[in-house]
């Protein structure tokens, strides 16, 4: 069993055991009755009591005295109905009446009700069994005498007929086995202004344990009840919660014992339940997918830098070999250039390659600030028309619209972008041509376009020249001045800003190409 579903077992579990508390409060029941019915066979014995001091009193003695005779007829009317054993002392404590005998003597058969034959199915008689041992836990255990049965009864026997013989009202518990009591309450009977002798009533606890058991065994299978509903609800619970999370789980430590490629790695797909579990799947999910793509493309990148940096090395290293050979100044002279040109391209590779693998830990690092993106363009036109060459296109920038646009991201890296754009730019336009930086607004996004004059772009590579090392370069160009990184480079760095770039052929004029930018504001 998880710990996760050992707690949600545990807390769901604490209502029921409160309401097994409820013994506790059973067991304080049971004593009210106790004290309940000892008030009512008070009430009884002082009714009696008084009837035995009014009709039982001797007439011919100077002293008042119960007259025995009449005092047993008249007990023995008076507990006819009573559940109660009514026994009456006369003022020297001897034993003068009994209500069981004299019931027995009127009936001539002394009768007792057995309890029933134990018919129980095995249910009722293994919770019987339970009860018990519970019981034995929870119920008071009271420090009683031994209640004993005497045939020759005194007043002396009883605490409390002794009480009652000084004329005050007692009772007394005692205990008579198998967790019962003998409850008895003592009161004097009084002639005259005189106690003449003293009456006990005694009855068992069968009755009040009965009722008490009737509860208890009650509250044991409403407990039972909710203590079934709450472990199945725990664990249904615990199987929509805690067996999702572990297959979760498992699954995110398979991806991260893969040896090889994870593409084929799966997180289990939650997102019906329309909950958090299913929020987690999902974005879990879409993170082992970013996480294949970005091992494939650092894979490729690896695999494009090795043939990148491949092909001038093989070309400088036929150069060499080529050059140790011959010994003509003007051949030597052409393979000296063709080795400079693959050192300039290996170091122009190189740092490119650095730059690229520097720009995604510094993203992920650093905190976006706002930027005046207004500023930046015309700060980064204003230093292109400052070291431009007559011979060369010329630079333009326009702002549509007023107002700041602030858009979140990096000074440096956004410069960055724009450069690679008019750089892009300016090697494809012709020394008469015009490079235009238009910036706008468009809703919720700052979008600023650099367009050309040159040749265009093929459309079938629109989309490709954003791809690594990917260079198609105009004719004429001195070989090794691109690695082919920088469209590369300009739409990781956009993108990482919520943003995007792309490319397009001008309408507008007969040829051109034109790159759009849009960043959120």
């Amino acid at each position: 069993m998880s710990p996760l579903t050992r707690r949600i077992l545990l807390i769901n579990l604490a209502a029921p055991f409160l309401l097994a508390i409820a013994f506790l409060y059973l067991d304080q029941f049971r004593l009210g009755l106790i004290d309940t019915r000892l008030n009512a066979l008070q009430f009884e014995g002082n009714l009696i009591a008084g009837a035995l001091g009014e009709s039982a009193i001797s007439p011919y003695e100077l002293a008042p005295s119960l007259d025995p005779d009449m005092a047993r007829q008249l007990l023995r009317r008076l507990s006819a109905q009573s559940s109660a054993r009514a026994r009456l002392f006369d003022g020297e404590g001897e034993l003068i009446a009994d209500s069981r005998l004299l019931l027995a003597a009127g009936r001539g058969v002394v009768t007792r009700q057995l309890p029933p034959p134990n018919i129980e199915p095995p249910w009722d008689q293994a919770l019987f069994k339970l009860y018990d041992k519970v019981n034995a836990v929870f119920m008071t255990t009271l420090d009683l005498p031994r209640y004993t049965e005497l045939p020759f009864a005194h007043a002396n026997d009883y605490s409390e007929v002794g009480l009652a013989l000084d004329g005050e009202n007692a009772n007394g518990l005692r205990d008579i086995g198998d967790g019962r009591m003998m409850l008895s309450v003592a009161v004097p009977v009084q002639g005259l202004r005189k106690v003449v002798g003293a009456l006990m009533l005694t009855i068992d606890s069968t009755e009040i344990d009965t009722r008490v058991r009737e509860e208890r065994l009650t509250v044991m299978k409403l407990f039972a009840l909710v203590l079934g509903f709450t472990v199945a609800a725990s664990l249904y619970l615990a199987a929509a919660i805690v067996r999702p999370i572990h297959r979760l789980a498992e699954a995110a430590d398979r991806i991260r014992a893969a040896k090889g490629r994870i593409a084929h790695l799966h997180i289990p797909d939650f997102s019906a339940r329309h909950d958090e579990i299913g929020d987690l799947s999902v974005v879990l999910g879409a993170m082992t997918q970013a996480l294949s793509q970005r091992l494939d493309a650092i894979e490729h990148f690896a695999a494009d830098v090795a043939h990148e940096v491949k092909n001038p090395l093989t070309s400088l290293r036929s150069a060499m070999e080529t050059f140790a050979r011959i010994d003509k100044p003007e051949p030597r002279a052409r393979l000296l250039a063709v080795m400079q040109d693959d050192v300039r391209r290996m170091d122009r590779l190189i740092s490119d390659i650095s730059e690229a693998s520097r720009l995604d830990a510094e993203l992920g690092r650093a905190e976006a600030a706002p930027v005046d993106l207004d500023a930046l363009l015309r700060s980064v036109v204003a230093q292109y028309q400052d070291q431009a060459k007559p011979e060369g296109p010329k630079l333009d920038y326009r702002r549509d619209g007023s107002g700041p646009l602030l858009v979140p991201g990096f000074d440096s890296r956004l410069g960055q972008v724009v450069r690679n754009l008019i750089d892009n730019a300016v090697s494809f336009s012709p020394a008469d041509g015009v490079i235009e930086v238009v910036l706008r607004r468009d809703g919720a996004w700052a979008v600023f376009t650099v367009s050309d004059d040159g040749p265009g772009i093929p459309p079938e590579n629109l989309e490709s020249i954003f791809e690594r090392f990917y260079s198609e370069r105009p004719s004429g160009e001195a070989f090794g001045l691109h690695s082919g990184l920088g469209l590369s480079i300009s739409r990781q760095i956009v993108q990482s800003l919520g943003g995007d770039i792309r490319a397009e052929n001008r309408r507008d004029k007969p040829s051109g190409a034109r790159f759009i930018v849009r960043l959120p504001l």
